[in-house]
């Protein structure tokens, strides 16, 4: 039993998916590869990819994938199951084995597992792997109304309005409050739905002096809050090449969650020290939650669905999700597909639920699933991470020019360090946004890739 929880454990707290494996830039991104060679499930070996029988399977995301075992386990086992006749490769991202590596070998994968919208463009469309899966959707008729919408749309959105990718393993904020604290100064516990009003309100009466104990009442980050904002505001403009936060929308945004950190003795820090016991709520991804239960044993904790904004009540945050590309140099497409609908069923979902990993299924059964074998989280109120749904990306017209956008500087330095009001602090990130766009358009014009902002 030991061993079943340690397997879960380690699933989870290795699916962190913020900003993608790759970057090199942002002290968030949690997937680097190790130094591990090519991984195989089956005989031969990478180079090896284009015979008939073999598919060829690259995790580009998800650390636990490295050990072959978790892949095995989470992914390969019912591959194998369901095509006994296929001889499955498998090779993880690691410095031996990056796209650049891969395509130098001329060993391209059929399916690619990757972050869905940064790194589709950043990634995928870079070593021009992308494909259009919309005519093996038909051709194999594909229900993709049993997605979760706003993971779909997602992926449209960053692939030009096709769809590179299918949704298959999702990281969603949650929020996690300490019942002791609660309990300490009698105060009713979050519940699924609470506005950012009764949010601040609870904020203000859980920050406190306590003898020598400061206790913080509320943390929540504010460029993930801003990244995948519930009101789907965008923020590169939809039909023109600029930044699009210099908007009254964007203002209400902002100054939301900064009233939250102008509270006395509520001054944003990190979410990371909730489980210290000094912090009555916090806003972070279900899988640091499970971490630390596990590094705080007597952490005595529940979570509810994220605050929202009575505009937009059933919205969470924007997906955050990584899914299954097949690769345009694939010569097994139509196998491909097989496998990437087959990992999409009922039956696969649910046992993947099982063992902590997000469906992106909106079936109920997958979902009452849920970390069934993580007993970390067997007494906790785990329907709040399901109990609203994906807030829609904003459109953007295909063509326009992507970068990542630093919406992270609106907070760090302008407001926190430099103490901007909200209005200049936004008009001062919309211009660095223009000026990043109009460099990466000029690069491509150049012939180069435009990855410098991504």
């Amino acid at each position: 039993m030991k061993n079943i929880a340690a397997c879960a454990l380690l699933t989870i707290l290795a699916f962190l998916l913020l900003t993608g494996c790759t970057d090199n830039n942002s002290s968030e991104s949690v997937n680097k590869g190790g130094n591990q060679a090519a991984n195989e499930s089956g005989t031969g070996n990478a180079d090896s990819a284009s015979d008939d029988n073999v598919l060829f399977f690259y995790t580009a995301q998800n650390k636990t994938y490295e050990d072959e075992a978790n892949f095995d386990r989470l992914i390969g086992q019912y591959i194998k199951k369901k095509f006994p006749e296929i001889t499955l490769k498998h090779v993880h991202w690691n410095d031996g084995t990056r796209y650049e590596d891969l395509i130098a070998k001329g060993t391209i994968p059929d399916i690619v597992f990757e972050e869905t919208y940064r790194n589709a463009h950043r990634m995928i469309e870079k070593f021009e792997l992308e494909y259009d899966m919309s005519d093996l959707i038909k051709k194999f008729n594909f229900d993709t109304s049993v997605l979760d919408q706003g993971s779909l749309e997602r992926i449209k959105t960053a692939s030009g309005g096709k769809i590179y990718a299918l949704p298959f393993e999702q990281s969603d904020f949650v929020l996690v409050y300490n019942k002791d604290i609660f309990d300490k100064y009698g105060l009713d516990y979050p519940k699924d739905g609470m506005t950012y009003d009764e949010a601040y309100e609870l904020t203000k009466k859980l920050t406190r002096q306590d003898g020598d104990i400061t206790y913080k009442g509320y943390q929540q980050h504010p460029s993930h809050y801003m990244y995948y904002n519930q009101l789907s505001e965008s923020v590169l403009n939809p039909n023109e090449d600029k930044g699009d936060l210099d908007t009254d929308s964007w203002l209400k945004i902002v100054n939301n969650i900064r009233r939250f950190y102008e509270i006395p003795g509520n001054q944003f820090t990190t979410t990371s020290d909730f489980p210290k016991g000094q912090m009555g709520m916090s806003v972070d991804v279900i899988e640091n939650v499970l971490k630390w239960s596990q590094d705080y044993p007597d952490l005595n904790f529940d979570i509810s669905s994220v605050p929202v904004f009575p505009e937009a009540s059933n919205n969470k945050y924007q997906a955050n999700v990584n899914g299954l590309f097949i690769t345009k140099q694939s010569k097994h497409k139509d196998l491909a597909f097989q496998v990437i609908q087959y990992l999409l069923s009922d039956e696969v979902q649910e046992a993947r639920a099982k063992e902590g990993i997000i469906s992106p299924l909106n079936d109920s059964k997958v979902q009452q699933a849920f970390a069934q074998n993580v007993p970390q989280l067997s007494d906790k109120h785990t329907e709040g991470i399901f109990a609203l749904k994906s807030a829609m990306p904003a459109p953007r017209k295909p063509g326009l020019t992507f970068i990542n956008p630093p919406v992270q500087q609106v907070f760090q330095p302008n407001i926190f360090e430099q103490s901007k009001d909200s209005a200049t602090a936004l008009r001062v990130v919309n211009e660095m946004i223009n000026k990043q766009l109009a460099e990466t358009k000029a690069a491509i014009e150049a012939g180069g890739d435009g990855t410098q902002y991504q």
